[in-house]
This record gives C-alpha cells, structure tokens and sequence, in this order.
C-alpha cells in the first residue's frame, strides 16, 4: 500500500512539474555525481544569485519527489497523507503564480538504476555539471559496478539541450573518459595544468586563539582565462570546498557573469552543514562535522585532510560506511589503514566500522588507541570526558549512523544544532 501511494504522489508531482517548466520555462543547471553534489549545488546557487533569481534543491531534494518539489517549490510531506494530499493541491494552484525563477538549481542523486534515466527523459538542463566519481561509490551495493553508476549518471549529461554546456571535474579519468561521447561544449575545472579553470597553491588558514593555532578554513589561487584570483572560503575544510567553488566559477563563466563578482559571492558563501564544517568544540577543541554522509572516497579525502592539520592530538571518530555491498570489508580495512597511520585515537561506531580497527591496528595503531563502541549516542559520551584542549576531532559516517549526534554531545552550541547540524527536521528526530 505505502509503495502505491508513493508512486502515486510520484506521478502527479511529476506531471505538476514538467507543466511548470512548460509555462515558466526556467533554465536549469543539474549537478551529479558521486561526491560534493550538495556544496557544489549551494556555490551555483550563490554566484548566479549575484545576477538572477534562482532556486536551488534543499537539503536532499535530489530524487523522483525531491526534484518536482524543488521545481514547485514546496516541501516534503514525508509519511503524512494529509501533507502530501495539500502539497499536491499546492502543486496544481501554482500554476496560475506570476512569477517564477529564472534558474533552477537541481541536485541529482541516483540510489538505485534508472533514477537519473527517469529524471533526465523530462528535465531537459542548459547546464550539466559532474563533480566526481569513486571507484568504490555510495549505494553501489544497488548497482552490478561502478562503472554501471558512471552510465547512469553520465544520462543527465545526454540530456542536455542542444546548446547547453557541460562542466566537469577534470581531474577524474573515468569522467573524461565517459563524457567522450557527448557532444556539446565542456568546461572543465580542477587541478590539473591542462583544465580550463585552475586551482592551485590551495592551504588551510589558521589562526591564533589562546595558546592553539586553529583552521578556520580555505584560500587557493585560482587560474581562468590566463588570470590568476585568490579565494578563500571560512568556516569549512579540504579540497572538496575548492572543488565545489571552481564548478561555480565555471557555470558563472558560462553566464558571462563577471569572476570578480563570484569570487565576491563566495567569500561570503556558507557550506552547508555536514560537510566538513568547522565547530568550536568542549574544552577549547575543534570539531569537524563530517557527519551528512560517507563513501570511501569521501573518507579519504577527509581523513588527508585532517591528517596534514597541525593539532595537540587527533581524533577521528568513524561510523559504519553503509550500502557498498561486496566492497563494505575491504573498504572499511583500507580506511582504518590510512587512518592507523597518523591518528592519536580512532573511535569505531558500528559493526562494519570493526574493518576500521582491523586496517589501523594492521598498520601499527596501538590497541589501547582504538575503542570500539556500537552507537553514536555511545560514542558521544566517551567523549566528553577525555577531550582536551588543542584537541581536532573528525566526525564522520553514513547517514544512517546519526553521527550528527555525536556532533550534539561535544559542540558548544548545542543550542543551535538545528542550524549548524544536518538531520534536525522532525521527521529525522523520530527515528
């Protein structure tokens, strides 16, 4: 019944939608990927709001509902019939508004095979943009391989109109190597010398608090049309950040918007939570809140950054990485390697996250720095009482972990979680 009812609100919000873009006829940028979609989504939004009225995707708005919603631009009515039946009233009614965005930004995600297939036959987008992909994907335990996910979502980019153009990151083999047959303008954006738009020469600003040197975020030089900017960006670690600004730089080229003004735009951009966000934590510590999800490449370049960091001690609490399937062991072990390399304590949460503490203690972490709990509630009182000042604590895993909570028991502004947190909706406190 509940499957029923959902493709139901699937088929009229769709409908709903594709009548919207028939009469408002807005243009769209789609973004995919298998990593930084979200930050690379929020950076669009931000530099094209510098010249037109755009709407982006929220929060994680990028499937089969997530999408009609964000072209009606109403909310989810997650498992209450009476909020959808009013959402889809809503839905029909806004047909007859006066206004409506001249972009649309979308976040595109796929769980599952043909998600981005189904979106793509009516989304028709002006701008493509591909952020990354990983060899070992998130949700590739729904998936034959990765190279089945690259397909799926290299459709979003067959689905670009006649003049649209593709922006991509251009330090990914496997995406060179799949848009090959795409006929359209590319841009590319990385760090690699041959991209179109350039990062280099990226570091961590720090600063002086007391008697610690603290990271308060990101400044890179920039290279576009043989002219070098500098950018920085507060609040918000590693390359990732860097990534997600210069896929903004290239749309904003694209729209012939000025690089000044984006630059501009996104000194004052804020990352969305989760991502590898900076918080004051307890006891003159610091927090990075990894916590909106975790695949192994993501992992990775989390666990790098925070390994080049300089800090008195460094910790890395990690939770289970969810849906790879046949890979979840030798993914787990590879991650708990890396990070038996440097850390001062790693802190498992889950029963895949044991693969975290085999692969550090395989590599030399002594036994008596690893401590395996099951939960992250359990996680977040072992903690508060062995933090000390100096002390730079990485917080990361799947969405189904909750590892935000372990963000709550250590912050300082518990008080504002709903604002600096991910998953504070009601419908996720539920659960």
């Amino acid at each position: 019944m509940k499957t029923i009812f959902k493709k139901i609100i699937v088929l009229i919000l769709t409908l709903e939608a594709k009548a919207m873009l028939a009469r408002f006829k807005p243009k769209i940028v789609a973004i995919t990927g298998s990593v930084g979609k979200t930050s690379a989504k929020d950076a669009i939004a931000v530099v094209l709001a510098t010249k037109f009225s755009a709407r982006k995707s929220e929060k994680s708005f990028n499937s089969e509902i997530g999408a009609p919603l964000t072209i009606l631009g109403l909310p989810n009515g997650w498992n209450n019939p009476l909020a959808w039946l009013v959402i889809l009233v809503s839905g029909a009614l806004g047909l007859f508004r006066k206004k409506y965005p001249e972009w649309l930004v979308l976040e595109i995600g796929a769980d599952r095979p043909d998600d981005i297939k189904k979106l793509a036959s009516w989304i028709k987008p002006d701008v493509v943009v591909i952020t990354r992909f990983a060899k070992v994907p998130v949700h590739i335990e729904f998936f034959a391989s990765p190279r089945q996910i690259i397909e799926e979502k290299m459709n979003l980019a067959r689905a670009l109109k006649e003049n649209g153009v593709l922006i991509l990151n251009g330090d990914d083999d496997d995406i060179l190597e799949a848009q090959s047959e795409i006929r359209r303008p590319v841009t590319t954006y990385g760090f690699n010398l041959n991209v179109n738009i350039r990062a280099s020469d990226e570091k961590v600003l720090y600063e002086e608090t007391g008697n610690n040197s603290e990271p308060v975020g990101m400044i890179s030089k920039v290279t576009i049309k043989s002219k070098n900017h500098w950018l920085k960006i507060d609040g918000v670690l590693g390359r990732q950040i860097v990534y997600a600004a210069l896929a903004a730089i290239a749309v904003a080229d694209s729209q012939n918007i000025e690089i000044s003004e984006t630059i501009e735009a996104l000194r004052n951009f804020v990352p969305p939570p989760g991502r590898m966000k900076i918080l004051k934590g307890i006891k003159n510590s610091l927090v990075i809140d990894d916590t909106y999800n975790s695949s192994p490449v993501a992992l990775e370049e989390a666990l790098l950054t925070l390994k080049n960091l300089s800090a008195k001690r460094k910790i890395a609490v990690l939770g289970d990485m969810l849906e790879l399937g046949k890979h979840s062991t030798d993914e787990h072990k590879k991650a708990g390697a890396l990070a038996g390399d440097f850390l001062d304590l790693l802190v498992t949460v889950g029963k895949r996250a044991e693969g975290f503490a085999e692969g550090a203690l395989a590599v030399g972490l002594a036994p008596q720095k690893i401590v395996r709990l099951e939960n992250s509630r359990e996680a977040g009182r072992y903690l508060d009482p062995i933090i000390t000042s100096g002390d730079i604590i990485l917080i990361k895993g799947s969405q189904g972990m909750r590892m935000e909570k372990v963000v709550e028991k250590i912050m300082t502004e518990p008080e504002n979680k709903e604002k600096l947190l991910v998953r504070q909706d009601k419908e996720w406190q539920k659960r």
